[in-house]
């Protein structure tokens, strides 16, 4: 196959089990739905940055590729996780976060959470790109289905956290909501490290055991959700005559 055609299949792969996850969130915002253009730019928006991810990536590994520095692994993918997640922050915060549509303290989430489906179907789309091109249908779909349920969701967990922090500061002075996405940063890239490090170092038994980690990580992530969208404006105080 050739690779036009190969990457063709890859992508439609890659999207479409995005777009399941994508209606499952959006279900969950059904009270207030958010415009489906600024939906579709934050999608749009986290599939581009995969490709500003990628040269930063690469100059990190070109950085530390046989370095003494100490945990320099350790290191590496921290600093891979760290870029990912303030790329597709900057991505989510030009296209919706300074939208008058961003209303609510739960919007932020439901942005960053559609970026990062975004971002996950376009990295998706790159893993299975091989084996579709080289015939070998077994093993796209093998890593199409891994990635489903664990890199995608990893994506997701990560941003999405992100995102609660935000709400949480939603209605709070300035200085304290650039404090709560700094913290937000610090806990998506630390999520994303763990895994990569768990999945590479890990086999048989603990790869079941991360993966299932991050599917409790999903209904925590489905309590914030209820969390972020109970918080209501704070009411003015009562004037006395």
């Amino acid at each position: 196959m050739d690779t036009y055609t190969a990457f063709i299949y890859a992508l439609i792969a890659g999207i479409l089990p995005a777009l399941l996850w994508l209606w499952f969130w959006l279900k969950e915002d059904n009270l207030h739905p958010e415009p489906r253009l600024l939906i579709f730019l934050a999608f749009i928006g986290g599939m581009i940055s995969v490709a500003l991810v990628l040269p930063l990536q690469k100059w990190t590994l070109n950085l530390l590729d046989g370095s003494t520095i100490p945990y320099a692994v350790s290191l590496k993918y921290t600093i891979w996780a760290g870029i990912e997640e303030i790329i597709k922050l900057l991505v989510v915060y030009f296209i919706a976060l300074r939208s008058r549509f961003l209303d609510e303290p739960v919007d932020a989430m439901i942005y960053l959470i559609t970026a990062a489906l975004g971002f996950a179907a376009m990295e998706n789309a790159f893993f299975i790109l091989k084996p579709i091109e080289t015939g070998d249908a077994i093993q796209a779909f093998i890593s199409g289905n891994m990635r489903f349920i664990g890199a995608t969701l990893l994506h997701v967990i990560a941003s999405a956290s992100i995102g609660f922090c935000i709400a949480l500061t939603f209605y709070k002075s300035k200085w304290l909501k650039k404090f709560s996405v700094f913290c937000g940063v610090i806990l998506a890239t630390t999520l994303h490290t763990a895994f990569n490090l768990f999945i590479i170092e890990s086999s048989g038994m603990d790869t079941f055991k991360v993966f299932a980690s991050v599917w409790v990580g999903v209904i925590f992530l489905l309590l914030f959700f209820e969390k972020a969208r109970s918080i209501d404006s704070p009411k003015p105080l009562a004037t006395t005559i």
